[in-house]
């Protein structure tokens, strides 16, 4: 079993920075493929920043989010720098494991808050 915990959410002004983690747990080989969604209040779920072979980001985060990972620690985060009151959302983990059965899936966390006051 694998889960997905994200953590670093909260509040802060426009303008300034928060760095969103996103840990796997469980029977994990390898953390692949990941990426970063968000969903805003009466708005669909969207893709945010991407990292497979390379990295992808929304046109509206490009220039301020960097998406990374930490193979070792089975770690994927979200650098969120120069936030703005339209970056409030609902911020969602996603990534490709590979458990000890030799087993490939995509799993989800839960969400994270992030609200940017102006």
């Amino acid at each position: 079993q694998v889960q997905l915990v994200e953590s670093g959410g909260g509040l802060v002004q426009a303008g300034g920075s928060l760095r969103l983690s996103c840990t796997a747990s469980g029977s994990i080989l390898s953390l692949d493929g990941a990426a970063w969604y968000r969903r805003a209040p009466g708005e669909q779920r969207e893709l945010v920043a991407d990292i497979t072979s390379i990295s992808n980001y929304a046109d509206s985060v490009k220039g301020r989010f960097t998406i990374s990972r930490d193979r070792a620690k089975n770690t994927v985060y979200l650098q969120m720098n120069s936030l703005k009151p339209e970056d409030t959302a609902v911020y969602y983990c996603t990534a490709n494991v590979v458990n000890r059965l030799g087993y490939r899936g995509d799993y989800w966390g839960q969400g994270i808050q992030v609200t940017v006051s102006s």
